[in-house]
């Protein structure tokens, strides 16, 4: 049997791309994603920059000094009803039934009316802040001190897919654009060798809608792209090495092609993308050890177990990927989302059946991350954002008996909330009229957000830019946008 020296010396015979397909490593799907993400990487431009770009994940140096390390974000697909969970409207349950004077842009002509919709569930002060919520959120009540809630929101669009990619792309219903954690990668690189930075957790019921436009990394590099997890387990196929190649055999195997790689690498010098790729073979490898660990939650203790709620049938799903997420991010990944399947918060009919079920799902193991972060000292430098792409409409749509109504959608005004990194706590801005239609009061858009989330992690937006077809680039597309300094620490 040759020496691996011996097999080196064939290099001038063997093409290097076909001793890679004809090798078996043993290496995951997922780490494989990986490697073609590092092999994708964009071509040169027609008029290149005098400066190249640095396209790699080695760890960047802040514009300035960053709250947060860490961001993970929990997306609510469909629209949660502000004014039935987190936006109290006395005035709205005053008038219910009553006939609506002001404008109102509807999705669904067709069961539109202008006929007020009150609430049907209490609202009660929780914490020291006075928060206020409704009794569908009993846990998120509880984090009511450790939370920002942002009643403000505003897209100015009522559509699902127009606001989603605003929120992730920063220009209303465009696709093409990088998702924000994707320029979050792109300006600070990675805080891990052995783990993607950037992971999606889907839903294992189906995708959400507008499906892998939510994860985009646009123009650019794929490097920057998300991970995504299989929803169900084994989260990642064949991560464990065949049996005859663990161990030393798979050892010398990545030795030989290392070897390999170099000797290519020397016959270009100084090409950077072609460096960062050969570093992603060993990554890939170390991925095998990592990923297996960050993924198994059997060595949790009952009590963590029992607070995201994965012993309970309604929380069991979401709370496991919730108690994922927080281990992939003590494990040094930057950006985790999470998504559930189409959009259940869309509740155009039977309102009081869907949003209760959907809260059953989500509230608890949401509260629950919060309350885990924050007892193991994490949560000053790790983010957790709760919140979807729209709001609900305060009017009735009209679906027949008064038990199958339902709220259409609402981009004027709506909820969302944020906790750590740097964030105020027990702090409400902004807010929505008497009934909760627009909002009238501090006032954020999707790119206010982009540009308060990339300065928690220590970016200037208008400085993070990236050059695509000859035009200088950033998260907002140039929109007009602005940190929101009221919200921070």
């Amino acid at each position: 049997m040759k020496s691996n020296r011996e097999l080196i010396q064939l290099t001038d015979s063997m093409k290097r791309r076909t001793f890679i397909q004809q090798s078996s490593f043993g290496l995951g799907s997922l780490a494989l994603s990986w490697l073609m993400q590092q092999d994708q990487l964009r071509a040169t431009p027609k008029n290149p920059p005098k400066v190249k770009p640095v396209v790699d994940m080695s760890l960047k140096k802040p514009h300035f000094q960053p709250q947060a390390k860490a961001i993970i974000s929990l997306f609510q697909h469909g629209g949660p009803s502000h004014m039935d969970l987190m936006d109290p409207k006395p005035e709205l349950t005053r008038l219910h039934g009553k006939t609506y004077g002001g404008n109102v842009q509807y999705s669904f002509k067709n069961a539109a009316s202008k006929k007020l919709l009150g609430t049907k569930w209490k609202f009660k002060h929780h914490g020291e802040s006075g928060m206020e919520f409704s009794e569908l959120l009993p846990y998120t009540s509880q984090i009511a001190d450790d939370i920002c809630l942002l009643r403000g929101m505003h897209t100015g669009a009522n559509g699902h897919e127009v606001s989603i990619r605003y929120f992730h792309g920063g220009i209303p219903g465009v696709l093409g654009r990088p998702h924000v954690a994707s320029w979050l990668l792109y300006g600070l690189g990675s805080e891990t060798q052995d783990l993607p930075a950037y992971m999606v957790l889907p839903d294992p019921g189906g995708p959400p809608v507008d499906n892998v436009h939510n994860w985009s990394h646009g123009f650019l590099p794929s490097l920057f792209q998300a991970t995504v997890l299989r929803p169900k387990e084994p989260r990642i196929h064949n991560l464990v090495a065949p049996s005859h190649l663990e161990g030393r055999p798979q050892r010398l195997n990545i030795d030989l092609l290392n070897a390999f790689n170099k000797k290519h690498a020397a016959r270009f010098n100084g090409e950077s993308d072609l460096q960062a790729r050969i570093a992603s073979y060993e990554l890939a490898a170390r991925m095998q050890v990592a990923a297996k660990e960050a993924l198994d939650i059997s060595g949790e203790s009952k009590e963590t177990l029992e607070l995201y709620g994965i012993n309970e049938a309604a929380t069991k799903e979401y709370g496991t990927r919730c108690l994922i997420a927080r281990r992939l991010v003590e494990r040094g990944v930057r950006f985790v989302q999470l998504f559930l399947q189409n959009q259940p918060w869309d509740n155009h009919s039977n309102l009081a059946a869907g949003l209760s079920s959907v809260c059953k799902k989500t509230d608890k193991p949401s509260a629950a991350l919060v309350k885990d972060l924050k007892r193991r000292g994490m949560l000053d430098e790790t983010i957790v954002h709760w919140g979807g792409e729209i709001g609900r409409l305060p009017v009735t749509q009209d679906q027949g008996s008064p038990e199958k109504h339902g709220r259409d959608h609402n981009g004027q005004g709506f909820s969302m909330w944020v906790a750590g990194g740097g964030f105020k706590r027990g702090f409400i801005y902004g807010a929505t009229d008497d009934v909760g239609h627009r909002a009238v009061e501090n006032i954020m858009t999707p790119n206010d957000y982009q540009a308060t989330l990339l300065h928690q992690f220590g970016l200037d937006y208008q400085k993070l830019v990236y050059l695509h077809n000859g035009q200088e680039q950033i998260v907002t597309a140039g929109r007009k946008a602005r940190v929101v300094d009221d919200i921070l620490q």
